[in-house]
């Protein structure tokens, strides 16, 4: 898979926190990689990997965007945009193998797959903060 892919696969099982308890994401995690279809492979492997570093940060992340995010706060926001956001943000701040402006425009390329009309200029001008 491309970079690209990966971070698609990362974002959708990132997004099933929003709907579970953090204890029943193992669960969904096995669910996921059985909908997609992925075996233990190399990719398998590396998107749980990112998967479990993200969810180990997630309340210091929205406590980053919560301050950054005039006006906003991570409650009010989408669920899909602040899917987003968070992977994003995890890039920015604690991935050293991906540069700030590939997290941004890959976050950006997200919203427009995934979100509303106006999500990827709410995304991209929330991550602008971070930059």
């Amino acid at each position: 898979m491309s970079r690209r892919e990966l971070r698609e696969q990362i974002f959708k099982l990132l997004f099933r926190v929003e709907f579970n308890k953090m204890e029943d994401m193992k669960e969904q995690e096995e669910l996921f990689f059985e909908e997609e279809g992925a075996a233990q492979d190399e990719d398998a492997v590396y998107v749980s990997d990112k998967y479990h570093r993200i969810s180990e940060k997630l309340s210091e992340i929205d406590s980053m965007l919560n301050e950054k995010a005039q006006g906003w706060d991570t409650g009010r926001m989408s669920k899909v945009d602040l899917t987003i956001l968070r992977l994003a943000v995890y890039e920015i701040c604690y991935d050293e193998d991906v540069p700030t402006g590939v997290a941004i425009n890959e976050a950006v390329e997200l919203a427009k797959k995934f979100g509303q009309d106006a999500s990827f200029g709410f995304v991209n001008g929330v991550l602008a903060k971070f930059a």
